[in-house]
């Protein structure tokens, strides 16, 4: 009999995924709700910048722990715009440092967060990958 969890992206090593997103997830909600709380009503840009990097892990969460093929699409494509949006903003954070004075999510390449947020999106494109879904 078939494992029926078998190529899942919430099966397996896949669940500690999940749960890492999860916790980024958290992290990238309450530090931008704060941040930008903290300076309503013009928020700079990078505070903002912050609050699309917590929806992207929320969406990219949901849908890897959701685990089915459809969800597996929208999860790759939550990734592929995490790994855009990583190294877009981390490359301008670096050319334009006075606009990025507080630390980010994906500011300096995800730095205040020890580089997961530069991590993450290749495990999770990596995961994808291996289990198949997002391309089945």
């Amino acid at each position: 009999m078939p494992d029926a969890t078998a190529g899942r992206t919430n099966a397996g090593p896949g669940r500690i995924l999940v749960a890492v997103y999860g916790v980024f997830a958290l992290a990238a909600t309450g530090r931008s709700i704060m941040q930008i709380a903290q300076t309503w009503p013009s928020p700079p840009v990078p505070y903002l910048l912050s609050a699309l990097a917590a929806v992207v892990y929320v969406v990219a969460t949901i849908a890897l722990a959701r685990g089915d093929r459809s969800s597996a699409r929208v999860a790759l494509r939550a990734i592929l715009f995490e790994l855009l949006g990583v190294l877009g903003v981390g490359t301008w954070s670096l050319l334009d440092s006075a606009r990025f004075h507080d630390k980010t999510v994906w500011s300096h390449f995800g730095q205040g967060y020890g580089f997961v947020p530069l991590l993450l999106p290749l495990i999770g494109l990596w995961w994808l990958r291996r289990t198949g879904q997002a391309v089945r």
